[in-house]
């Protein structure tokens, strides 16, 4: 018997989110993800990110890229690659900055994928920062380890 729309929703929003907070994915990232609510921090911004690639939540991950960095091309790249992995785990290394009245923050993480039936880690260095009041993804500075 097939699972409907509303209790795959119940199911997800009822389980730990991705993003490795330990919250309820209906309280964590999903509020960001449906434009309810801003993250505060750069951390927050990290997770929610890491959330909607797992999610594969095209449009938010295009909307939290800063304008400076996003590329023109970014969001049709984002459909076309975005299942191609299959994400695992966030583990958050270190953050500098990126709290509530900061106007930047860098997070280090890893982030473990599978690819092909391979896995692999992305191990990051973002740099984010604040665009009319908003967290936005900058840039990062990362190596992928098979």
């Amino acid at each position: 018997m097939s699972e409907n729309r509303y209790e795959f929703r119940e199911r997800r929003e009822n389980a730990y989110c991705p993003c490795g907070s330990g919250n309820k994915y209906g309280t964590c990232c999903r509020p960001y993800h449906h434009g309810k609510a801003k993250p505060d921090t750069a951390e927050q911004l990290m997770r929610s990110r890491y959330s909607a690639y797992y999610y594969r939540r095209v449009e938010y991950l295009f909307e939290t890229t800063h304008p400076d960095t996003r590329d023109p091309g970014l969001k049709k790249e984002l459909q076309k690659t975005i299942h191609q992995a299959n994400w695992n785990r966030l583990t958050i290394v270190n953050k500098t900055r990126g709290g509530k009245e900061d106007k930047t923050g860098k997070v280090e993480f890893i982030a473990e994928y599978f690819h092909g039936g391979k896995p692999y880690e992305l191990h990051e260095l973002s740099r984010f920062k604040r665009h009319k009041g908003s967290w936005k993804y900058l840039d990062g500075k990362g190596k992928n380890v098979s």
